[in-house]
Formats: C-alpha cells, structure tokens, sequence
C-alpha cells in the first residue's frame, strides 16, 4: 500500500435478529446507509460490532454478507482478535477469500502477555497474514497495551499497515503520530469520537467512531474540516459529535450502553434490529424511549 486508509471507517454494530442470527436485511440497509453517508471504509468485528460475543460460525457468515453487499466500493476490515492464535489466522484467511481488504487485531486477551511475548505473537502472526493488518490498541478491555516500541519494531513488518488506537490517552497517541512518521504508508486511526477533531488536527488519518453508525455525514464532515485544518468548522461539527454522544450514550446504567444506545437508535430509525449478543440485552422501554426523546431533540428521528 502506498497511501495510508483515512477518513471515517465506522465499526459496525451487527445486526441481530435474536443471540445468534444476522439480520440480513438490517445490515444491508446498514451498509447503504454508512457508504452513502460518504464513509471511507467499514470495519466488523470490532468492539462496537460486539465481535468477541459471537459464534465463529456467525463471524464468519458477518464477513462473507458484508464483502458480498458493499461490492468493493470501500475497504473492508475485519476483526480477528481471539485467545486462539489458530482462530484469528483462521478468520484472516476466509476473510481474504471472502473479499475483506484488511484485518484488526487487539492483543490477545485472558492470558495477559509482556511486552517481548507481545512483540513475538505479532511476529509470529504478521507473517500468517494474507491482508494488511492494523495493530488495535484496546487496553480498556485487553488489559494490555502495544507499547510503543513494539510499535517501532512493528514499521520494520511489511504485512503492517497501521495502528488503531482506542486508549484515550493522547500522550500515546502523540508518540504514535512520531513513531509512523518513518512509514508513509501507515495509517494512524482513533477510536473515540470525542478525541478524533484533536487527534486529526494534529495528524492522525481519521476515525473509527461507534456513533458514525448512527449519522455518517457529520463525522464525514468534521473528519474533512479537520483535514483542511478549518478550525472553526471543525469546532462547530465537533461540538454536534459532542451532543449526539451525550446524548445517546449516556442511557443506561452499565459500560454496555453505548452499544445499546447505537443499536436502539438504529432501530428506531428503521434501519436494522437491536438485540445484542449474549451477555447483554437490548433496552428495555422506558430506555428506548429516553433514547426516542434524544433522537427527536438531534432531529434524527
């Protein structure tokens, strides 16, 4: 790759018709919704798409309906973070065949890896690879971090092609933006929305943001402003990214939330189902009608 991905790359929610059924048709208005909302890629399988939840014969089914419906018209990542090394080369490979452009990983989590096990799984792996790979940094629920040096020992893995991290620590963000600089090709993306005007301000090639599931075209937009560095526009669509998520995330007792707030408003929008992989549940009605309230307030509904 000569040019690195950026843009908006929405990690998909997966449509679920019960624990361990897709909602095919969900996710093809899904899918038409985000790419017509200008997005610059789709991501399944992430934390948003609630991957670590579902059967590997689901997984698998997710990947080959979402190649076959977005018909190369963006890139195509896909998750494969697993405790089984065999599992994540498994999944990488039928998502090759399938169509997929990329592969995500995060450490492998349960058993928590040092650094130099680290750096030797990512060895051992990289080279299994058929596709590009992003290193997913995701220390909120791995419990382990790749730690910048083993991020410059990564610039030396030809099969690596960037970096997402969702630490919500900008220091480490900051190292990473110096570290890439030696690989043009790499892409620097972030996860929260909240951090992704700064982190594109400063650099960074975009953002996998859980609510661009919700309204697509506003996290286009403000990913472009920031871009051109129009710091005034950035603010004002930064500041609506700021609301929705207020808004919608903040339903709900539990860390679960945020995937229930996605998932609810999506289908209050008619856009595909909200039940959740085991162990969550879709909210319950006084929930979804506080999530109904908002939406109405951000004249999404």
């Amino acid at each position: 790759m000569s040019q690195p991905l950026s843009g908006i790359i929405p990690p998909l929610v997966t449509p679920l018709r019960d624990r361990d059924t897709l909602d095919h048709a969900g996710l093809e208005r899904l899918i038409e919704h985000l790419i017509s909302g200008g997005v610059s890629g789709l991501f399944i399988l992430g934390t948003t798409g609630e991957g670590p939840s579902l059967s590997y014969r689901l997984r698998r089914e997710l990947i080959e309906k979402t190649c076959l419906l977005t018909k190369g018209r963006v890139p195509v990542l896909v998750g494969i973070t697993d405790t089984s090394f065999t599992e994540s080369v498994n999944l990488a490979r039928f998502s090759a065949e399938a169509g997929a452009t990329h592969v995500v990983l995060a450490p492998p989590y349960y058993f928590p890896a040092a650094p130099p096990e680290l750096l030797e799984y990512v060895q051992d792996l990289v080279t299994e690879m058929p596709l590009p790979l992003f290193l997913y940094n995701m220390p909120g629920l791995t419990k382990v971090s790749f730690e910048i040096e083993l991020v410059r020992r990564a610039l030396d893995m030809p099969g690596i092609c960037g970096v997402k991290d969702s630490s919500c620590d900008m220091i480490y963000f900051h190292r990473l933006l110096e570290v890439a600089k030696q690989r043009p090709d790499w892409s620097v993306l972030v996860g929260p929305e909240e951090l992704t005007a700064e982190a594109v301000l400063l650099g960074g090639h975009g953002g996998i943001n859980g609510g661009a599931n919700l309204h697509p075209k506003l996290y286009v937009e403000m990913y472009q402003a920031a871009a051109a560095q129009d710091l005034k526009r950035t603010r004002e669509l930064h500041s609506q990214i700021m609301q929705l998520a207020g808004a919608i995330y903040t339903v709900g007792k539990h860390k679960s939330a945020i995937i229930k707030g996605i998932k609810c408003a999506l289908s209050l929008r008619g856009i595909c189902e909200d039940h959740m992989a085991e162990p969550f549940h879709r909210f319950r009605d006084a929930e979804r009608e506080m999530i109904r309230e908002r939406l109405t307030a951000l004249a999404l509904l």
